[in-house]
């Protein structure tokens, strides 16, 4: 198992990051320990195939499921040992391989260290009880393995090749994993690029059994030949393509009872023991007569001690609590121990979307209610869960389902993975080339007038600084923003409205300090044109006018336009494409539209402004709640914005009565024309040479030409 040394705890294959505890960021060590597992391989397959149901994830998530659960289709065959000893713990070694067409490549076979068989090889051989010893020790997990040096020993065992009878070594090799398969490889070095590496070093031979389907120059003493090809080599099915072998040899193996085809997956059974305090105590009695027990459903929960004293090791403290390890065997009443292992705390963040429809229910693990409300429509959550929390809830729902407690067959059928925040970095660089991450905040930066970074210097001493790289914000680099200190002066919806806008939620969101003055001068001046409404002499009628029985112009008809296409596409944006911050940029551009009203001259201006004004608050109301309730009031409105519902779109007045064209004179803008779309061009011509600034400027000059550009712009040639 992975053994966490910093947390003192075991950890599953997936909690482990580059050889790392996922928490800590120590490196893991590899131990034996009894634990407790979910046989989540049971549903490798529905995991994999169930995920063509999720049209609605990311395709990255759904990638990374795909690749960590990892079915390979192939072969199992079996490699019986010459001649073994009557002591020996197995008379053959299984393997598997998605290569049943290089077999007849076979120069050696491969185990882990942990296999029996190593260990009985072990027995007479120093080197060998010492190279498995030196294994045990290394800190690293699965991904790191496949990157060390390749390295083994010679057990002195033999094995019979099943096909060509040719008598095989047997080495320990610290690329072959106990935990995938049976820890055992068939090695063909000629067509393994890995398999290659270990028999370069060790002098191992070099068989060819594929040439190139196409002229292509093979060179087996640089690198192994790694793709699919013709078969060489390889007694009657020599000539045959790799393809046609893996389907002829598998037969073959068969009818001989040699081996059998067969799916394998890369997924692995959930480690759920956890050697900690905190977490749901595993509720299992150990009894010298009964074995293992389950605690009776009577007696669930098992609570934890909350009376507990930690000391220096961090190890949980569990064992030595009699009052809680001592207990009684519920089949034979004697005495027993109870588990003092917890489960992982990724078994109750797999369910507990189900619980809280219901969670005062204290009769039910889930209510009835569930097969009402699940699946959950829209899911937010990291993707770096991808093979930890959103793998193991659909593992767990699954479960659930087969128990009769849900229905569905997943647990959301919407996922959007929201992205990290990025910031810059400032560290100084010690002799032994370890970085000291310098807070943003402590560092004076002077930049050039694009934003770029000149110079950075501390605050404290004035001495220069290095500039890193823009990286995610946290406590290694040092680069998190305390969100109090922006509340503090710029309040919570500014950040709320400068993190929405920066980017799309499923992308990285790079803090700039001057973006965030942009989110408030555009709240400022948002509230700038509502106060501006409620000083125009047509406030109070506006508020109870029906905008519907007014005779609006050209000029108001456009605006009401703008408000009501602005609302449908935020409503788009927001419901159903997430892009929160297009639907900010749309609120923006219809406020610049407000503003270029200026002035309140008739009631049906206030009416329409009113209507955008109101339009708009509701829409931010979302992101900038704070001050979008304030404003509402001021609007004029009685009920908080929070319990108003969603605005409907006006369809008529999406149809613009009339559009805007620019009218230019020898190429510079003079004016602009409101008229109805697609006029004739001649019509166009007349309009605008009748126009009183046009006059004014063509009374002494010839017309030379009018160009025309359709619905967009109107230019007189006069000279």
């Amino acid at each position: 198992v992975n053994w966490d040394p910093v947390d003192q705890t075991v950890l599953a294959n997936e909690q482990v990051i580059d050889g790392r505890g996922w928490r800590s960021g120590a490196l893991v060590e590899r131990r034996q320990i009894p634990q407790w597992f979910l046989k989540i391989t049971d549903y490798a397959e529905q995991l994999l195939n169930d995920l063509d149901q999720l049209t609605d994830w990311p395709s990255e998530v759904i990638r990374m499921q795909k690749h960590w659960i990892g079915r390979s289709e192939g072969v199992e065959l079996t490699f019986a040992l010459q001649q073994p000893a009557a002591d020996c713990p197995a008379h053959n070694i299984e393997v598997f391989t998605t290569r049943p067409d290089t077999l007849f490549g076979v120069t050696y076979v491969a185990i882990a260290p942990q296999h029996p068989l190593s260990r009985y090889a072990a027995q007479n051989n120093p080197a060998l009880t010492e190279f498995i010893t030196a294994f045990e020790k290394v800190k690293v997990a699965e991904a790191e393995i496949a990157t060390l040096e390749k390295a083994g020993i010679d057990t002195g065992l033999r094995v019979i090749h099943p096909l060509t009878q040719t008598i095989l070594p047997v080495w320990t090799a610290n690329f072959v994993l106990m935990s995938y398969g049976s820890g055992a490889v068939m090695s063909v070095p000629a067509h393994d690029q890995r398999d290659w590496e270990f028999a370069q070093k060790y002098h191992l031979p070099i068989q060819a059994v594929i040439e190139p389907l196409y002229e292509t120059l093979v060179d087996l003493t640089q690198a192994a030949f790694i793709d699919k090809g013709r078969l060489i080599h390889s007694a009657q099915f020599s000539g045959l393509t790799s393809a046609e072998a893996f389907n002829a040899i598998a037969q073959h193996l068969s009818e001989k009872q040699l081996g059998q085809r067969k799916v394998q997956y890369r997924l692995r059974d959930w480690s759920v023991s956890r050697q900690r305090y905190w977490g749901t105590p595993i509720p299992i009695i150990y009894c010298g007569d009964c074995g293992a027990v389950p605690v009776p459903e009577q007696d669930l929960p098992v609570q934890l001690p909350t009376e507990v004293v930690f000391d220096a090791s961090g190890s949980s403290p569990l064992k030595q609590m009699p009052a809680f390890s001592q207990a009684i065997c519920p089949c034979c009443q004697k005495s027993a121990t109870r588990e003092t292992d917890t489960f992982d705390t990724f078994m109750e963040s797999s369910w507990y979307y189900a619980r809280y429809i219901a969670p005062r229910n204290n009769q039910q693990m889930i209510s009835a209610d569930a097969q009402k409300w699940l699946p959950v429509d829209q899911y937010v959550g990291g993707i770096e869960h991808a093979v930890l929390h959103l793998l193991y809830s659909r593992f767990f729902h699954k479960i659930m389902r087969d128990v009769g407690l849900v229905h569905c067959d997943e647990p959301f059928q919407k996922l959007l993975c929201q992205g990290m925040v990025i910031a810059e970095t400032f560290y100084r660089e010690e002799t032994s080339g370890k970085k000291n991450y310098i807070a943003p905040q402590e560092v004076e930066i002077l930049r050039d007038d694009k934003g770029q970074i000149i110079s950075a210097k501390h605050q404290q001493d004035q001495q220069p600084v290095l500039i890193g790289n823009n990286e995610k914000m946290s406590k290694s680099k040092n680069n998190g923003v305390d969100p109090q200190t922006m509340i503090d002066q710029f309040g919570a919806d500014t950040v709320r409205l400068f993190i929405m806008f920066a980017a799309p939620p499923e992308q990285s969101l790079h803090w700039s300090d001057s973006a965030l003055e942009g989110a408030h001068r555009f709240l400022k001046r948002l509230w700038r044109l509502v106060h501006q409404q409620t000083q125009s002499e047509y406030f109070t009628q506006c508020q109870t006018i029906n905008i519907a029985a007014l005779t609006l112009d050209a000029r108001q008809k456009e605006l009401r336009s703008k408000t009501h296409q602005t609302l449908k596409k935020v409503s788009d944006d927001m419901g159903r494409r997430h892009t929160f911050n297009t639907a900010i940029a749309a609120v923006m551009e219809l406020l610049n539209a407000v503003s270029q009203q200026k002035t309140h001259r008739s009631l049906e201006d206030a009416v329409v402004m009113q209507e955008a004004l109101s339009l708009s608050t509701i829409l931010l109301s979302p992101i900038v709640p704070h001050i979008t309730h304030t404003l509402w009031q001021a609007l004029g409105h009685t009920e908080a914005v929070i319990d108003v519902s969603w605005p409907t779109v006006d369809e008529t007045a999406l149809v613009s009565a009339q559009i805007e064209i620019a009218l230019q004179m020898n190429g510079k803008l003079r004016t602009r024309l409101w008229v109805e779309p697609n006029l004739e061009q001649a019509t166009l011509e007349s309009l605008a040479l009748s126009n009183e600034m046009v006059s004014r400027f063509i009374q002494d000059k010839t017309v030379r030409k009018i160009i025309v550009v359709p619905n967009k712009l109107i230019n007189i040639v006069a000279n």
